[in-house]
């Protein structure tokens, strides 16, 4: 009389013990500039027998201030390090994990038609050479890539001359979108991103002293500490069968 009440406990102890939770896909909130490296990376991922990655693209800041206010996110990628510093000090990232496996280089983009080569040292007029335009890049205000881009601007010697001309974006991507509409005669970028893109052409590189290195820093979260596909996709994607796939896309790979 007592077997019904006993195989129900049981029943629950087994669903409880399930390891579902492991197969389910893994969410994946990752820096605008990672996109097109990232999709081809999580189809191999997919190949090998896993589920293929949720990803979440868009600005650094944006994605950081989510995953504080509890977004359910796996992994973050982030275009910087001080947006991964804003999860560590918040205690929302395992903190063993993070490797900063990539870098970038900051680019100056113009329309393709438009294009000459020009030498970005100290001196050099960004504002002639945008001819009354504005000059379009991630927000400095919470977008690495405006960040990087204020810091060169700085070192330059144009920033107070150019900080009133510049088209800020919500992101790197929206950034080089308005150059590549010619809604904005020169854009500061990623390398990677420039490379990417149609319609637009690179005409300078910023000296790599004129801002801090760009490096990319991925960990898994707090939330996905015992969850093994977050912990194998990291190992992946930080790992030297991802290296071959983030160097084709124009990424420096970590020394």
């Amino acid at each position: 009389m007592h077997r019904r009440p006993l195989l129900a406990a049981l029943g629950g102890l087994a669903i409880a013990a399930s390891p579902a939770r492991a197969q389910d896909p893994v969410t994946v909130f990752a820096a605008a500039s990672l996109t097109d490296a990232l999709r081809v990376l999580g189809q191999d991922w997919a190949t090998r027998g896993n589920p293929a990655p949720r990803f979440v693209f868009a600005a650094s800041s944006a994605l950081a201030r989510q995953i504080g206010q509890g977004a359910p996110a796996d992994l973050f990628l982030s275009a910087d390090e001080a947006w991964m510093d804003y999860l560590r000090d918040r205690n929302l990232i395992e903190t063993a994990t993070r490797q900063s496996p990539i870098g970038n280089a900051l680019v100056l983009v113009a329309p393709a038609g438009l294009a000459r080569q020009v030498a970005l040292g100290r001196g050099v007029d960004l504002l002639a050479l945008a001819a009354g335009g504005r000059i379009a890049v991630g927000d400095p205000a919470h977008v690495p890539a405006g960040r990087y881009a204020q810091a060169a601007l700085e070192w330059l010697g144009q920033w107070q001359a150019v900080a009133p001309r510049l088209a800020r974006a919500e992101n790197v991507r929206a950034a080089l979108l308005l150059v590549e509409r010619g809604e904005a005669p020169l854009g500061i970028v990623y390398a990677t991103d420039a490379a990417a893109a149609r319609g637009v052409a690179v005409i300078g590189t910023f000296p790599a002293e004129s801002h801090l290195a760009i490096t990319y820093p991925f960990a898994v979260t707090r939330r996905a500490a015992a969850n093994p596909q977050a912990r194998a996709l990291h190992a992946f994607l930080t790992g030297k069968e991802a290296a071959a796939t983030w160097q084709r896309f124009g990424f420096t790979l970590a020394r």
